[in-house]
């Protein structure tokens, strides 16, 4: 999936792993995350993800040039997930916006489990 910007110099294409990316890093950024997970389909376990593979945890979905994302997570223990979960929402929304000009419409963060040390 794709997005086109068109202007009289020519086209733009955004792929939604450009735009999974910049979620994961903004995602990152916000207190309380751990990082993103993927889920071992084979054992139905979720694995933290390194930093190289952080787009195996988002779904971007694009219709219309509507844009919806889907993040999981593992937390860190003792966190009000509502807060740590509405930060990754505003970091995500502000930084896609900064850098590609696009408004996503829904941020979703799925919590897949908590860290504790």
């Amino acid at each position: 999936m794709s997005i086109k910007f068109e202007n009289e110099l020519g086209t733009i294409v955004l792929e939604s792993d450009v735009i999974a990316t910049i979620a994961g890093h903004s995602a990152l950024q916000s207190y309380g995350i751990v990082g993103m997970a993927s889920k071992n389909t084979k054992e139905g376990i979720f694995e933290l993800l390194k930093l190289d593979y952080i787009t195996k945890g988002i779904l971007v979905n694009i219709e219309d040039n509507d844009v919806s994302i889907d993040l999981n997570v593992i937390l860190e223990y003792g966190m009000q997930i509502e807060v740590v979960a509405q930060n990754i929402v505003d970091n995500v929304k502000y930084n896609i916006k900064q850098f590609t000009g696009l408004d996503v419409d829904h941020v979703n963060v799925i919590v897949q489990g908590v860290r504790v040390d």
